[in-house]
C-alpha cells in the first residue's frame, strides 16, 4: 500500500470557500478530533485533493493513489472504503466528509462506530445484511491488494471459518446484530480500524495510509 506526496510545485490553495469546508472546531464537536488535529488534517486534505485534479475534491483516482500508490485500475477494497467516505453519494469526498469518516479510525473512536463501519465495509450490496459471496469477494480484494497468494483450500478455509461463526442462526446472511456479537468474541476484527497516528497528527504528521487483514477475522492462526 502506498502514501500520497503533493507532485505540485506550488502550494495547493484551499480557503474557507473551498466546497464542503467546515468550522474546525464544529467538526472537533461531533468527531474523536481536537481542534488542532482537525486543522493538521485539513492540510492533509489539501495534500490529497490536489494530488491529480487541482479542485480541491478527493477524487477515487486520488483516493486510491492515497491507499495503494497508484491511480489506476479498480480496486474493490479502495472503491468500497471511498464509498463509504463519500457520504453525499456525489462520487467525490469533501472536506467534512473526510474528516467524520476518518474519525472512525481515531484510537479514541466508539468501538460501536467501527463495529458498523466493518460491517458496511463488506455488506457490498448495502442490503444489510453479509452475505457468503461477500466476504468472499472481499478476502480476495485484500489478499491481490495486499500481493498475498493463498491456496484455494486456504482462502475457502478463512471464508467458510469467518462466515460459520459469525451467522449464529445459520440462515446463511450475518445481520447487524451477529456481526456485533461476532468482533466481540474476535476483537482482532477491528484492529485495523484504530489508526494510531490520528492520536498524533500534529506533532509528526503522517501520510494516509490504511490497512486491512485478512485473517484477523477468521478465527485462524
Amino acid at each position: 500500500m502506498g502514501c500520497v506526496s503533493s507532485s505540485s510545485t506550488s502550494s495547493p490553495r484551499l480557503s474557507k470557500r473551498t466546497p464542503g469546508y467546515e468550522d474546525p472546531a464544529v467538526l472537533a464537536a461531533e468527531t474523536s478530533f481536537t481542534v488542532n488535529e482537525v486543522e493538521a488534517l485539513f492540510e492533509l486534505y489539501k495534500k490529497l485533493s490536489f494530488s491529480i485534479y487541482r479542485d480541491g475534491l478527493i477524487h477515487k483516482e486520488q483516493f486510491r493513489l492515497a491507499l495503494f500508490g497508484d491511480s489506476k485500475g479498480a480496486d474493490l477494497f479502495a472503491d468500497r472504503v471511498f464509498d463509504l467516505f463519500d457520504l453525499k453519494r456525489n462520487g467525490v469526498i469533501e472536506f467534512g466528509e473526510f474528516v467524520r469518516s476518518l474519525s472512525v479510525f481515531h484510537p479514541k473512536a466508539p468501538v460501536s462506530d467501527k463495529t458498523a463501519f466493518a460491517f458496511k465495509l463488506y455488506d457490498l450490496r448495502g442490503t444489510g445484511y453479509i452475505e457468503k459471496e461477500e466476504i468472499r469477494e472481499m478476502v480476495m480484494a485484500i489478499l491481490d491488494e495486499a500481493n498475498l497468494r493463498l491456496s484455494d483450500f486456504a482462502v475457502e478455509e478463512i471464508i467458510d471459518n469467518t462466515f460459520n461463526q459469525a451467522d449464529s442462526n445459520g440462515d446463511g446472511m450475518i445481520d447487524p446484530k451477529e456481526w456485533e456479537e461476532f468482533v466481540k468474541k474476535n476483537p482482532a476484527c477491528l484492529r485495523n480500524m484504530s489508526l494510531p497516528y490520528l492520536e498524533d497528527i500534529t506533532t509528526a504528521f503522517p501520510s494516509f495510509v490504511m490497512y486491512s487483514g485478512v485473517e484477523d477475522c477468521s478465527g485462524l492462526k
